[in-house]
């Protein structure tokens, strides 16, 4: 599949040789840039639990593409123990975070494929290349996604703009040009001559080691903040618009993202600033409310520890809350590959994920 936008940074791919799954390691970013490839899943899902692997598209690519991986190492095993194997595969990536909504998206498709060839008599070999097409499908999409999400959301970019960006929703969250980022990128690309504002976003520190390394490598003009300099900043009257990414959007337009978005919606709410989200239909769950949805809670030792370093006393407990909520009345838009929805969310997401094709 071709866009017209160079492709940089990949987060996930599929290595035809050897059909393993890789990845760039996104716990040595910025410093070294780390390679993995494996066929094994339980390293791929300690790659996602880990963060090595992160951002809700790049967790459903690289989940889907683990499965087809694996089942490329058993198409010499008897059907049953092939089967077996494989659909347990799909359970243990199933497990590694519960609150990204494409990493179940893009299990349940290679889990039917698998379903599907199971109930057909498909032998392992067979099996194994409908659900590899599948996975190369799932990665194909997020690219082609990435591409329509920057096409539909830098129209909504002012020339000479100031945007405020929270963690990491960049290349190294997707399979290609991210979706918040994708909208800079293209943006750039169109030659608008925006700016960026990149929080830190503690306790990982994915804005400042992934979403600067992300735009210095573009040539993007790229100012690095504190999380807490975000509404002051706006207050300034510095910041035109805010475009975050999400990892779920229920089905009446909550947003669920990176912990400390809320913070950065009331702020723009407050001073008046658009507030955007940029997230494939796959992110977008017609099925939950905000009351079906895990909010992940992670080791406190991400927060006592800064790049393996303590900051407070060892005894001390901490709470690390990976996402928050923000309320559907302060998101401006969602910025789709089908579009861009506007409130009522309830109505308008319904509509633009039943919708055929992007446009």
């Amino acid at each position: 599949m071709n866009i017209p936008y160079p492709i940089k940074i990949r987060a996930v791919w599929w290595d035809e040789s050897s059909r393993k799954t890789c990845w760039i390691n996104t716990l040595k970013l910025p410093h070294s840039e780390e390679v993995e490839c494996s066929s094994d899943p339980v390293r791929v899902a300690k790659a996602i639990i880990d963060l090595e692997i992160r951002g809700a598209p790049a967790i459903g690519v690289a989940a889907a593409l683990a499965v087809a991986s694996y089942a490329w190492t058993l198409t010499g095993k008897p059907r049953e123990e092939f089967y077996s194997k494989t659909l347990e595969a799909v359970s243990v990536l199933w497990a590694t975070r519960p609150t990204a909504h494409n990493l179940f998206h893009a299990l349940t498709r290679v889990r039917e494929k698998l379903l599907a060839g199971m109930s057909a008599g498909a032998t392992p070999l067979e099996a194994a290349e409908d659900v590899t097409r599948e996975a190369l499908k799932i990665m194909e999409e997020d690219i082609y996604s990435n591409y329509l999400i920057g096409e539909h959301g830098s129209q909504l970019v002012p020339d000479n703009a100031s945007i405020l960006t929270h963690c990491n929703a960049g290349a190294l969250a997707t399979s290609a040009l991210g979706t918040a980022e994708a909208v800079m990128r293209v943006a750039w690309y169109k030659g608008k001559r925006i700016r960026v504002y990149a929080t830190e976003t503690r306790p990982v520190l994915q804005g400042a080691r992934l979403t600067v390394w992300e735009l210095v490598k573009e040539g993007i003009p790229v100012t690095l903040i504190t999380d807490n300099t975000a509404g002051f900043l706006m207050r300034k009257g510095m910041v035109d618009l805010v475009i975050v990414g999400a990892d779920r959007i229920t089905r009446e337009g909550y947003v669920v993202n990176k912990i400390g978005t809320y913070m950065i919606a009331l702020a723009a709410r407050r001073n008046n600033i658009p507030f955007y989200v940029a997230a494939p239909t796959s992110t977008i769950d017609l099925n939950s409310r905000i009351e079906d949805v895990v909010i992940e809670e992670r080791n406190p030792a991400e927060v006592k520890y800064v790049m393996g370093r303590l900051i407070t006393l060892e005894e001390a407990s901490a709470l690390n809350y990976a996402f928050d909520i923000t309320d559907p009345d302060l998101v401006t838009a969602i910025i789709t590959e089908k579009g861009v929805v506007k409130p009522p969310f309830p109505e308008n997401l319904k509509k633009i994920v039943g919708s055929s094709q992007p446009h």
